[in-house]
């Protein structure tokens, strides 16, 4: 909590720090277009500085909501343990009272019978014929007693096993839980720091932040693509599979929808929120993060992606977008940030993966 408290305070005080600039009296940004000599080009790089850490915020957001995302999947797969232990606990106890009734019934019957054992009510017996038939049966008799007794020791032994597994996993959603709403803390300080920061600015301001980074996106579009990994890609269709073509129609569709952190739709998505649901409109499960598509999916190099394919950004992996052909995708960029189609090649790109 203290570490937390620090980088926030650290964060909102680098944020005034920057803020103070832009406050300062006398200071004019650059309108759009190249800088002039003078003020204005000192105004347009202190914007520019704005940009870069606005951008580092939201980054190290991306991060942790990435984290969150990871922290929740867990979550679920420890309940979903959680309950299939508590179910086979309830199973092997309703086996073990069929058993108990069972050695209670032995138990009766000898009773019954006066307390005698098997074997010394034959020695009583009125004929050979009936002292024979009731020895094979007698055995039988104790082989049956010693089979419960032998699985009521074996149902004991597999319902602490049960109940020890139970604990453990208990105690592992408990530190998910931790992780998860770590997480939501770290990501919510970040945009609050960068939230901050823009509000700070005028419109004209805002604008200005918004054209730096389409700007710097579209020179490291056309850096990567003049590149080898790129080259060959801009105006080049893609020859989408059925699925493919289904899941790019389903994030297409979603173009102009709010990024919002941990979202998975209708009205809203967060970036690997976007791809899921793509592809599960396509009819295919695919992990939840970007990291863990990153990780499970089969990768395939960016020369040979296909409309469908997933493109994972920054060495992290993130952020993910989905490629639609012609050497762009479709993305959910981040907060305050609608689904967009954007170039490939605009962030690093760390590599491609193909669901299926």
């Amino acid at each position: 909590m203290v570490g937390r408290r620090w980088r926030l305070a650290a964060a909102t005080a680098l944020a005034s720090a920057v803020i103070g600039v832009l406050g300062a009296p006398g200071v004019a940004y650059a309108d759009p277009g190249p800088p002039s000599p003078g003020p204005s080009q000192s105004a347009s790089r202190s914007l520019e500085d704005v940009h870069r850490e606005v951008e580092s915020l939201y980054r190290k957001a991306e991060a942790a909501t990435d984290a969150y995302n990871a922290a929740g999947e867990q979550l679920r797969l420890q309940e979903k343990s959680v309950a299939e232990i508590t179910r086979q606990m309830a199973a092997a106890q309703e086996r073990m009272d069929r058993l108990r009734n069972q050695a209670g019934a032995l138990a009766r019957a000898q009773y019954r019978s006066g307390g005698l054992t098997p074997q010394t009510q034959l020695f009583f017996s009125a004929s050979p014929d009936t002292f024979l038939n009731g020895v094979a049966l007698a055995r039988k008799g104790e082989q049956a007693t010693r089979g419960v007794l032998a699985q009521v020791e074996a149902l004991r032994g597999e319902l602490q096993g049960h109940a020890k597994a139970a604990d453990e996993r208990r105690k592992a959603l408990d530190a998910e839980r931790g992780k998860k709403e770590a997480a939501k803390k770290e990501i919510e300080a970040r945009l609050e720091a960068a939230k901050k920061l823009e509000s700070r600015l005028e419109e004209k301001e805002r604008e200005r932040l918004r054209q730096l980074e389409e700007e710097r996106a579209r020179r490291a579009q056309t850096a990567w693509l003049a590149s080898d990994a790129g080259k060959g890609l801009a105006g080049q269709g893609s020859a989408a599979t059925g699925e493919g073509k289904r899941a790019v129609d389903f994030a297409t569709a979603q173009i102009g929808k709010d990024y919002v952190w941990g979202a998975e739709g209708p009205q809203s998505f967060d970036c690997s929120g976007l791809t899921l649901k793509a592809w599960a409109a396509a009819g295919r499960a695919i992990p939840r993060t970007s990291q863990e598509q990153w990780r499970q999916l089969a990768k395939v190099d960016v020369k040979d992606m296909r409309a469908g394919d997933l493109v994972i950004y920054f060495s992290d992996a993130s952020h993910v977008g989905m490629y639609v052909g012609d050497g762009r995708i479709v993305h959910a960029p981040r907060p305050g940030r609608q689904v967009t189609l954007a170039g490939a090649g605009s962030m690093p790109i760390l590599g491609v993966v193909r669901p299926g």
